[in-house]
């Protein structure tokens, strides 16, 4: 199942990242893909906010839309265009429902393992992690199909992490290099016995000298190289069945020539 749902809500005023998943899917040119409507509740800087969470109602309500979908069409895989990066629960809950010891590789600068009551920007996109793990908000788990364990978790890229966020890195069984080491991430995913992988991808783990059109630049990031081989490293080792590519802001196809292949590695 091929999935557009540009979600931008849960970044709090990122509409421009909904723009920049109907670029990467003008680019594409692929009618297979699904979409998904977003919700008419009024979000952004003056959105609500409930639960500890910007713009509550419009994400939960469009979520619901997203599992619903997924529901019905029952897929063996998912591939997805976003949107932000709390769109995920809905497909890694799916996927971890149908592949036991499914292992999830988290291609991001941030670690996204924030409580809302611990967020210090309230917004979902930091969250989704903590929320698959069960141990988010109580009131959204309808959202969810299953729940993750922490050693199911693989980041890649991650460099901007929260005081909170660092302590449930610490605390659990969650794989968090300084450094990719493709080698590394390999022999750990099989040390664990996993053979099918959900990959997301936001393009802020990215080096921004490499790529700099996405919602937050952060320095010191995974060059496109290390990327494009570190996915060819996965793919040739495990069973993908989901992915995604998420938060990348440019409105001009011509600008993602530097990162097509990760695109298609991910999403074709």
């Amino acid at each position: 199942m091929k999935i557009y749902f540009p979600q931008w809500q849960g970044s709090g005023t990122g509409k421009v990242i909904k723009d920049g998943a109907k670029t990467i899917l003008d680019y594409l040119e692929d009618p297979e893909f699904v979409h998904i409507p977003l919700s008419e509740i009024y979000a952004g800087r003056d959105g609500t906010k409930k639960h500890d969470i910007h713009n509550y109602d419009a994400i939960t309500e469009q979520l619901t839309r997203l599992k619903n979908s997924i529901n019905e069409a029952q897929p063996d895989t998912i591939r997805t265009i976003g949107g932000d990066c709390g769109l995920e629960i809905v497909p890694v809950s799916y996927l971890n429902e149908k592949y036991p010891n499914l292992g999830v590789v988290w291609f991001d600068a941030h670690a996204d393992i924030n409580k809302p009551c611990n967020s210090p920007s309230c917004n979902f996109h930091g969250m989704p992690l903590r929320m698959l793990l069960g141990e988010g908000a109580d009131h959204m788990n309808s959202l969810l199909f299953s729940t993750i364990e922490a050693s199911q978790i693989h980041y890649v890229g991650v460099r901007d992490i929260d005081e909170t966020e660092q302590i449930r890195i610490d605390n659990g069984e969650i794989y968090a290099p300084e450094k990719t080491d493709i080698t590394d991430l390999v022999k750990t995913l099989k040390s664990k016995n996993i053979t099918n992988l959900y990959l997301h991808f936001d393009f802020d783990c990215l080096e921004p000298n490499d790529y700099n059109k996405t919602y937050y630049q952060v320095p010191n990031g995974v060059t496109i190289s290390e990327a494009e081989a570190c996915i060819k490293a996965l793919q040739e080792n495990f069973s993908i069945v989901g992915s995604s590519v998420l938060e990348s802001i440019t409105t001009d196809t011509t600008e993602l020539k530097p990162i097509s292949k990760i695109i298609n590695l991910l999403i074709k």
